[in-house]
């Protein structure tokens, strides 16, 4: 939260003060004081949960869930970034009405099966962990948002396309080789980061998705498929560091409109079903 302005000039205050050099002064805090008021803060964080439904430890190096002796099956948001955990908590894998989770950097190798209990969960963070693969029961949640970045995935499971109501699917910085077609089912996906991977090509069918925003930099992708150019509503396209060849480097570089006329060229060559009129790319209102 935001300081009170006169909290602010007290601290530009002691900043804009010369102080001579020299070992810094000491209030004489114990390690045992240190450690009991870090457990009256962790105690003072979860009776708040109790009471807001919100639960936040983030940043606590926690190793074990601390919540045992509390009540939080009301909990509707629940960040536990940043600390140590091996193993999401089977306790809040119990908190049916949570709505938003927040796991980003622990350690955590694998998603138990309790998490299908979490039938309102549309937010979920997991990225930076130790995962290596996504379980197919996950999709059956009616997630609006999945990050799992920056794991060690090398693959999707086919059952990704059962989330119909994702918004946004970020994949990045993993190990992934290939996306199955069915994330073309996800007929509400707006935006797609699966940059830095180990990708060889895209699907065609992501060319039926209401894509804004489309990330595929640092792969090893040549080609960009002629059924992209029906992606009317795409705002942001990312592909730099691919070895692109169709569209050539040099028309890449161009931009978004210069990619989008070079695939309706390419349909027209090819046959290959429905273009759009020569010179209506410029009438089109790319941002």
């Amino acid at each position: 939260m935001a300081s009170s302005q006169g909290g602010v000039g007290a601290v530009t205050a002691l900043q804009s003060h010369h102080y001579p050099t020299g070992p810094h002064w000491s209030p004489g805090i114990t390690p045992f004081q240190q450690q009991h008021h870090t457990a009256r803060s962790l105690d003072r964080a979860l009776e708040d949960a109790v009471c807001s439904g919100i639960l936040n430890l983030s940043g606590r190096k926690l190793r074990e869930y601390p919540g045992m002796s509390y009540d939080l099956t009301d909990t509707t948001q629940a960040d536990l970034s940043k600390n140590r955990l091996t193993e999401i908590p089977p306790e809040v894998c119990l908190f049916a009405p949570l709505e938003s989770l927040n796991l980003y950097h622990n350690c955590i190798k694998c998603i138990p099966e309790a998490i299908i209990n979490l039938q309102m969960l549309t937010y979920l963070d997991i990225s930076r962990n130790l995962l290596t693969v996504l379980p197919k029961y996950l999709f059956n949640l009616p997630l609006k948002v999945l990050l799992v970045s920056n794991n060690k995935l090398v693959s999707i499971p086919e059952e990704i396309g059962k989330a119909k109501d994702l918004m946004e699917l970020d994949v990045s910085s993993n190990e992934i080789q290939a996306l199955p077609a069915q994330v073309g089912k996800l007929q509400a996906l707006r935006e797609l980061n699966i940059r830095k991977n180990s990708l060889h090509m895209l699907p065609d069918e992501l060319a039926d998705l209401p894509l804004i925003r489309l990330d595929f930099s640092c792969n090893k992708i040549t080609e960009i498929p002629p059924a992209y150019r029906k992606l009317r509503q795409l705002q942001h396209i990312i592909l730099d560091n691919n070895p692109m060849q169709s569209p050539p480097a040099q028309i890449c570089l161009k931009g978004k409109v210069h990619i989008f006329k070079y695939l309706n060229m390419q349909a027209c060559l090819g046959g290959g079903g429905q273009t759009l009129p020569c010179g209506s790319w410029d009438k089109l209102n790319w941002i």
